[in-house]
């Protein structure tokens, strides 16, 4: 097995998680990247614009290196609650997409000026673990962007039935819309009918 390098290992399940949140917005209309979609309001933007704040902070002032813009969605004490997962009219597509890559940049140079040793300490986190090392960060933050990026996966499947991981690996069978009609028809009998064999189930 070719010896790889841990550092780079996690960097690049990084940028290929931060790269398939990013395609969810992809031809989509304005109002669509921007609607909500579930009771708690989850969409589009909204997650690409919290991920990005996110990682500002986990690679940035945790090791030292506040990332150089004004993040006023955390750090405005008037802010409204949950600014950072919704992007206001005013806020154009744009503008969320090229704070997020310049967070990328800030971010990779944290990476490749530190060892994975190298210790930081998270503000928001409970104080008898608030110190951790960049190792421990990066995992955190794949976790957390796949996370989002699954999220991002179902609002856009809700939106135009496109579904896939990487436009380029989409992960999916390649079966066309009457087969997965079908598939869907199947898995609703079958739900249906294990209620009705056990009504009294609580899961």
């Amino acid at each position: 097995m070719p010896a790889t390098d841990p550092k780079d290992d996690l960097q690049r399940y990084l940028q290929r998680a931060r790269e398939a949140l990013l395609w969810k917005l992809e031809g989509v209309s304005e109002y669509d990247v921007r609607r909500p979609l579930v009771r708690t309001g989850t969409n589009l933007l909204g997650l690409v614009k919290h991920v990005a704040i996110v990682e500002a902070g986990y690679l940035g002032a945790t090791f030292g290196r506040p990332f150089p813009e004004p993040l006023p969605w955390l750090d405005d004490e008037e802010s409204e609650m949950n600014a950072d997962m919704w992007a206001t009219a005013q806020e154009s597509r744009q503008s969320i997409i090229d704070f997020y890559r310049r967070v990328w940049a800030h971010s990779d140079a944290t990476i490749q000026s530190l060892d994975l040793t190298t210790l930081g300490t998270v503000a928001w986190w409970p104080v008898e673990r608030a110190e951790t090392t960049l190792h421990r960060i990066l995992v955190h933050m794949i976790e957390e962007t796949n996370r989002h990026a699954g999220h991002a996966d179902i609002v856009r499947e809700l939106i135009d039935g496109s579904a896939g991981v990487r436009p380029n690996a989409l992960n999916l069978p390649d079966l066309d819309d009457d087969w997965w009609a079908d598939y869907v028809s199947r898995l609703e009998a079958a739900a249906r009918e294990a209620a009705e064999a056990r009504p009294d189930a609580d899961g």
